[in-house]
């Protein structure tokens, strides 16, 4: 599966790093220079959660942003106790 949000739709971006050296003009230098450019990516946080989607509950994959927003429901906690042994 991609790194996909469920609801908000952030997904993995591509972008540049640009990498400077030199003092700025307005600080006595004669200004930045650039001396490289690298392809980076921008991931979003992206986590695996169980939620309640149309009445059922099942693992799907949101940003924190969208669990920040409360845009996720989560399932409500489970009352289980186990099976109490019979003793002979």
């Amino acid at each position: 599966m991609s790194r996909l949000c469920h609801f908000t739709g952030k997904r993995t971006v591509a972008g540049r790093s640009i990498a400077r050296r030199g003092k700025a003009k307005r600080l006595g230098g004669v200004g930045r220079k650039v001396t490289g450019i690298t392809k980076r990516k921008f991931k979003p946080n992206i986590q695996r959660v169980r939620a309640v989607i149309d009445g059922k509950v099942c693992r799907i994959k949101v940003s924190a942003k969208a669990i920040r927003m409360g845009l996720i429901q989560k399932p409500a906690k489970r009352d289980y106790k186990p099976a109490e042994k019979v003793s002979d």
